[in-house]
């Protein structure tokens, strides 16, 4: 079964329901126009490849799908030239690198999305994840983002090579 969401409407349909989601400040683009830092989230059907949480702020999730905690010196490199590309590394790092342990709470869950990732082509977008969103719902960088009681409901449902579909 795929979750779907709809850019148009913002909402994401999943198990039956329907939730508010924020997209990207640069709307939606087909995956083959995403370009790092341009704020798109990328148009298509992408795996749920695992699951980041952070420890001080949420429970251990009861989810099947593959999840640890995420670490204060847990980062996602965004250097297109680095190859160590949309993947994690560790802060610091000698490439430019997104760090996930915020102060705000949009990383308090983190789905790691498939964009990009299986093989990655450098300058073609870099960490487009589904997380919490703000809490004025202001656009992402790129990701998919929903309320966090809404996403934790979700994640007992949530299994290994079930799919988003962004379109």
């Amino acid at each position: 079964m795929s979750l779907v969401v709809d850019t148009a409407t913002g909402t994401l349909e999943a198990f039956g329901q329907s939730f508010r989601v924020a997209i990207g400040r640069g709307g939606a683009v087909p995956s083959a126009k995403k370009r790092e830092g341009d704020g798109a989230t990328p148009l298509g059907q992408w795996g749920i490849e695992g699951l980041l949480i952070r420890p001080d702020r949420m429970p251990a999730p009861q989810t099947p799908l593959p999840w640890r905690w995420l670490r204060p010196w847990d980062g996602w490199c965004d250097a297109s030239d680095d190859s160590a590309y949309n993947q994690p590394v560790s802060h610091p790092s000698p490439a430019s690198a997104e760090r996930l342990w915020r102060a705000d709470h949009a990383y308090d869950l983190i789905l790691i999305l498939s964009h990009n990732r299986h093989p990655v082509v450098p300058g073609a977008g870099s960490a487009i994840f589904w997380h919490v969103a703000q809490p004025d719902w202001r656009p992402t960088e790129g990701c998919v983002a929903m309320d966090r009681d809404a996403l934790w409901s979700l994640l007992p449902d949530l299994h290994p090579g079930m799919r988003m579909l962004i379109r």
